[in-house]
C-alpha cells in the first residue's frame, strides 16, 4: 500500500507540478489575492510593498549562490573527491545507498544547513556512479536531510532567542539553548526523525522496473600546463601564490573558533573556498570548478527576489499576522504549540526564511503563549519546526541541492510529499504529547 501511494504521490507531482520558478509566480499571484481579499489591501499599496520587498533577500541570494559554488569548488578537490568516492563505494545495495544518503544527509543538516545541502546533494552524485539506485529517490533522500536543520546547531530562532540583544529580548529575556536545541522534547524529535526518514525513504524504494536511473558525467579532466604557455599562464598554473592566500585564510578560521564564533552560514562558505583553494592547489584548476559550478545558480538568481517581494505583501499587508492570530484563536496552554507548528508550516509556504518568519510570527504567538501560559520555549521551537517542515514541500532551499545534482524540482517532490505527511504526524504528536 505504501509503494501504491508513493507512485501515486510521484505520477501526479511529475504531471502537475510547474517548473520552481512558475512555483514562485504562482505563490506571488496567491499572496497577492489573499492580500487583496482577506486584508482590503489597496492595489497600488500592494504593488509597492511587493516592488519595494523584491531585493530585501539580495544578501542571502548571495549566501546561496555561494553554498553551491564553494561546496561544489571543494568536493571537485582531489582529496574531498577520494573521500566521497570511498564511502559512496561502500554502498551495496540499493535500499542500502537510500539509508546512507539519508543518514549522512540528516548528519550534516544537524551540524549547519548549508553544509548538509552541499554535502547531500555531492554525495548522492557519488552514489549513483556505483549503485543502480532511483536517482529521483536518491536526491530527495539527501534534500531529506534538511528537515532537522531547524532543530540543529545551525537553527537561525533558538540561536537568535539565545543572543544578547534580540529584538524580544525585554519582552521573554534570553532562552538558552539548553531549553530548545538540547530541550529533552527537541530531542526526541530529531531521534525519531533520524530514525524514521531513512526507513521511510527505504520503503519509497521503487522496483528495478520503475527506477529512474541516471549516472552524472564523468568528471571535466583538470587543465594542464603546456610546454610553450605563456608567463600568464604559467602563473595561473603556479601553487605558492594560491596556497598561502588559503592558509591564510585557514588560520583565520581556526582563530574564528578558538575566539567563541559560531558556525553561520559565512564562515560555511568561507571555510569551503579557503579550503578549496587550498586543496586545489593551483588557481587553474579552481577556475575550472568554479566555471562547472556557476551553470546551476540561474534558478537562485532569478528566483529568491520573487520570495523577497511575497514576503514584503505578507507582512506588510498583515496577512502574516491575521493567520497567525487566527490559529491562536482557538489554542490552549497545551495546544498553542501544535497550533504554532502547523500556522509556520502554511507561513513558511509564502515566507521559507527563518529568521524572516520568526519576525512576523513572534510578535503573536509570544504574547500568546504568556496569556495562556504556555511554553514559551516549545513555542518558539514549535515555529522552528513548522520552518522546517513544510520545506518538504518549498522549493526555495532545495534550489541549490537540485542544481548539483541536476535534477528539477518535480523530480524530487513526489517523495517529498510522502516524507511531509510522515514528519508532520511525528514532530505534531511530540509537541502536544511529549
Amino acid at each position: 500500500m505504501f509503494q501504491r501511494a508513493t507512485r501515486l504521490s510521484v505520477r501526479l507531482v511529475e504531471r502537475f507540478l510547474p517548473d520552481a520558478y512558475v512555483f514562485v509566480l504562482i505563490f506571488t499571484a496567491l499572496a497577492a489575492i489573499a492580500a487583496l481579499t482577506v486584508e482590503r489591501t489597496p492595489p497600488l499599496e500592494l504593488i509597492r510593498y511587493w516592488g519595494t520587498g523584491f531585493w530585501e533577500l539580495l544578501g542571502f541570494s548571495m549566501q546561496m549562490l555561494l553554498v553551491l559554488v564553494t561546496g561544489f569548488i571543494l568536493a571537485k578537490t582531489p582529496p574531498v573527491a577520494r573521500a566521497l568516492t570511498a564511502l559512496a563505494s561502500r554502498c551495496r545495495t540499493p535500499k542500502n545507498a537510500i539509508v546512507v544518503v539519508t543518514l549522512v544527509a540528516l548528519a550534516a543538516n544537524w551540524i549547519n544547513w548549508g553544509f548538509g545541502l552541499v554535502i547531500g546533494a555531492l554525495f548522492a552524485r557519488e552514489v549513483a556512479r556505483h549503485v543502480r539506485v532511483d536517482y529521483r529517490l536518491l536526491v530527495a533522500s539527501a534534500y531529506s536531510g534538511f528537515i532537522i536543520w531547524h532543530g540543529g546547531l545551525s537553527g537561525s530562532i533558538p540561536l537568535t532567542i539565545a543572543t544578547e540583544g534580540h529584538f524580544l529580548q525585554d519582552a521573554i529575556g534570553l532562552i538558552p539553548t539548553s531549553q530548545t536545541i538540547f530541550a529533552p522534547f527537541n530531542l526526541i524529535i530529531i531521534g525519531l526523525l533520524v530514525i524514521a526518514v531513512p526507513l521511510i525513504n527505504r520503503a519509497m524504494t521503487p522496483s528495478d522496473k520503475d527506477a529512474v536511473l541516471f549516472t552524472p558525467p564523468d568528471d571535466a579532466k583538470p587543465p594542464v600546463l603546456e610546454d610553450d604557455a605563456t608567463p600568464a599562464v604559467r602563473l595561473e598554473h603556479g601553487w605558492i601564490l594560491s596556497v598561502a592566500i588559503g592558509l591564510a585564510g585557514l588560520v583565520y578560521l581556526a582563530d574564528h573558533f578558538l575566539s567563541g564564533g559560531s558556525l553561520n552560514l559565512n564562515i560555511v562558505n568561507y571555510g569551503f573556498l579557503m579550503l578549496g583553494i587550498v586543496l586545489h592547489r593551483t588557481p587553474a584548476r579552481l577556475l575550472a570548478a568554479l566555471q562547472e559550478a556557476i551553470k546551476g545558480g540561474a534558478g537562485i538568481v532569478i528566483q529568491f527576489p520573487f520570495y523577497a517581494g511575497i514576503m514584503a505583501i505578507l507582512v506588510g499587508s498583515g496577512l502574516a499576522t491575521t493567520m497567525s492570530e487566527w490559529f491562536v484563536s482557538f489554542a490552549t496552554d497545551r495546544t498553542l504549540p501544535l497550533w504554532t507548528f502547523l500556522s509556520a508550516g502554511l507561513i513558511n509556504m509564502f515566507v521559507p526564511s527563518g529568521g524572516g518568519q520568526w519576525a512576523v510570527q513572534a510578535p503573536v504567538m509570544i504574547p500568546a503563549a504568556q496569556a495562556l501560559g504556555a511554553d514559551l520555549p516549545r513555542v518558539a521551537m514549535a515555529v522552528a519546526w513548522g520552518d522546517a517542515w513544510t520545506s518538504m514541500l518549498q522549493p526555495f532551499f532545495a534550489l541549490p541541492l537540485l542544481a548539483i545534482a541536476g535534477l528539477k524540482i518535480k523530480d524530487i517532490m513526489g517523495y517529498c510529499l510522502m516524507l511531509l505527511f510522515a514528519s508532520g504526524f511525528i514532530i505534531s504528536a511530540v509537541l502536544l504529547l511529549v
